[in-house]
């Protein structure tokens, strides 16, 4: 299964989302919470391409953008064969 990873904070509604989705197919993810750390939300903005934004969502290195990008994917049949679920 490929690694996914996800930088969030404890009170945006679109990193609980996005979480939830990861956790209905099953999915592990390592969550980075960027809330008050600095370094986190510098890593996160550059690995991103300077996006402020959380959440960030990225699945084997590759950036797939946030929340929006995320659920776009699952409604497409994008995301199942980017998971290895298909």
């Amino acid at each position: 299964m490929p690694k996914v990873e996800i930088y969030t904070t404890l009170i945006c509604p679109y990193s609980l989302k996005a979480k939830e989705l990861l956790e209905e197919k099953g999915v592990a993810f390592s969550e980075f919470r960027i809330e008050g750390n600095q370094e986190r939300t510098a890593e996160a903005k550059q690995r991103s391409g300077g996006r402020e934004t959380v959440p960030q969502i990225f699945i084997d290195n590759e950036h797939v953008g946030g929340y929006h990008e995320l659920s776009t994917m699952e409604m497409e049949g994008k995301l199942d064969p980017m998971l290895g679920l298909s």
